[in-house]
């Protein structure tokens, strides 16, 4: 009897240690991880199914659509968000009429469908706009504040004459120097890119501005400056300025630009050489004998030559 108990309570004896099942859910539940992916990824994704169900229906999608479309438009065409006009200031009467008219915005308009940066880097476009700002200020304007570039110089080059400021950014065209008269004259090609220099031997060249007819830059290398009566000073390619100031300075004190002299060569800064003009160099020729020379440098047949030499004396 006793046996029979003892089979019977070792029987009825429950272990109290879980399941191996029970215990790696509970240490997979003390993971920060895990308590996410069952507390929020689940109902994520179940609602993401869904979804997805749901829309894969392609008429509940457009209707899902056109109502979604419906709230922004409504929204957007708001009174407070609508633009109802544009100001330019800052600009002159063909930078406005431009701007006006490459503006692609049909007042009015909502903000949300003006973009700012498409517009200006439309108006950065113009030759003539140096800055510009854009913004949309209260009241439902559209305001653009321009800084046009400056006019410094007149280029010409194989396409006609430009109109540059001081950096050599292009700024208009002109049908001729005397459209702008006032402004320095440049050629060559190239010179475009060298502005800043040209303008410092412009400034240099003060004392004989009003003879100063231009700058042309030879071989995109140096400058040449043409002055009236035919003359010019081949400037070198670097110390141009300190070049053109030594002409300057001698001319102050011996007037050799008043001389009979064609060209001033100071494309070795170390040396000037000169080369004469046509009479100066007939005279000497003259003096000497010689058959005078023509326009082209070459002598003339002695016929003509006589009548050259008569005619200089009759003068």
């Amino acid at each position: 009897m006793a046996l029979t108990d003892h089979r019977i309570f070792r029987r009825g004896r429950r272990d109290p240690a879980p399941s191996r099942l029970a215990y790696r859910l509970e240490r997979m539940w003390l993971k920060p991880v895990w308590r996410r992916v069952i507390r929020l990824g689940v109902p994520a994704f179940a609602v993401a199914m869904v979804a997805g169900v749901w829309l894969s229906d392609d008429h509940r999608r457009a209707v899902l659509t056109d109502g979604v479309n419906g709230v922004i438009q409504s929204v957007q065409s708001r009174d407070e968000f609508m633009v109802r006009m544009m100001t330019i200031e800052g600009a002159s009467a063909p930078v406005d009429k431009a701007m006006r008219a490459m503006l692609p915005v049909d007042l009015p308009a909502s903000s949300f469908d003006i973009n700012l940066t498409a517009l200006r880097l439309q108006v950065m476009a113009l030759d003539a706009v140096e800055t510009v700002d854009l913004r949309i200020r209260p009241g439902g304007v559209l305001s653009a504040i321009v800084t046009e570039r400056e006019p410094a110089l007149l280029w010409r080059n194989a396409r006609g004459i430009d109109i540059l400021d001081a950096g050599g950014h292009r700024v208009a065209s002109v049908t001729s120097r005397e459209v702008r008269a006032d402004l320095p004259l440049i050629a060559g090609e190239g010179a475009d890119e060298k502005a800043p220099e040209a303008l410092a031997l412009i400034d240099a060249a003060g004392p004989i501005l009003p003879r100063v007819r231009g700058l042309v830059r030879q071989g995109e290398r140096r400058w040449d400056v043409v002055l009236d009566r035919g003359q010019r000073i081949q400037l070198p390619q670097a110390g141009a300025v300190k070049a053109l100031e030594q002409v300057i300075a001698l001319d102050r004190a011996q007037d050799i630009l008043s001389r009979d002299i064609a060209v001033f060569d100071l494309r070795d800064p170390s040396h000037l050489v000169v080369r004469m003009g046509l009479d100066a160099r007939n005279t000497i020729r003259a003096a000497r004998g010689q058959v005078q020379l023509g326009p082209d440098g070459l002598p003339l047949p002695e016929d003509a030559a006589r009548v050259a030499g008569s005619s200089r004396r009759g003068g």
